[in-house]
Formats: C-alpha cells, sequence, structure tokens
C-alpha cells in the first residue's frame, strides 16, 4: 500500500453543496447564528439567559448597549448552569434599560 491517501470526490451543484457553500461563506464572513439580546431584571440580583445554544463548555461575550448596562458590566458574573441557560448575577436595583447584546461561542 502506497503512504498516498484516496478521498472521495464531491459531486458539485448539488442541492446541498449550494447550502454548504453559502454556509461556509457565511461563517468566513463573520455572520453566525449565535447572537441575541438580555434585558437585566430590575429589582433582582440574578436574570436567566435561555439559549439552546448555551452549555457548560459555552463562552458568552457580552456587548453594553446603554449607558446603565456599561456601569454593570463590571459587577456581572455567570453562575453555573445547565445546558440551555445560565444565570447572570448582578446588582440589584430599579434600571430597566441594562440591555445587551450577546455573543455564544462552544
Amino acid at each position: 500500500m502506497s503512504g498516498r491517501r484516496i478521498f472521495p470526490r464531491l459531486r458539485l451543484n448539488q442541492p446541498w453543496d449550494l447550502q454548504a457553500r453559502a454556509i461556509v461563506n457565511n461563517t468566513v464572513a463573520g455572520k453566525l447564528n449565535v447572537l441575541g439580546e438580555v434585558t437585566l431584571e430590575a429589582n433582582a440580583a440574578a436574570t436567566m439567559l435561555s439559549d439552546p445554544l448555551i452549555t457548560q463548555g459555552s463562552f458568552i461575550g457580552l456587548m453594553p448597549m446603554t449607558a446603565n448596562a456599561a456601569a454593570a458590566l463590571s459587577g456581572l458574573f455567570f453562575a453555573p448552569s445547565a445546558t440551555g441557560s445560565v444565570a447572570i448575577s448582578h446588582a440589584n436595583n430599579a434600571q430597566t434599560d441594562r440591555t445587551f447584546r450577546y455573543a455564544i461561542l462552544g
């Protein structure tokens, strides 16, 4: 047996091929379906973020959308959770505009 590997050939321009190319091209362009928005609960010390993409090994990046959200960012932490959700612990106050966009990786 030679050291050369033979890989199967793919037929181009099949329906799955066109879809796969669109997915790969969108991924390379940064168009991932892993984004969402969350607003911290007012008068509560924690907010539950539920998303089917969340696992125990996920990284969740937050981008504050308001000045109050930016101020709250330094006091946030994520409590251990089950698959599909995570508890975000935060300061308990009456602010209703602490809104973040989030990205889930992993």
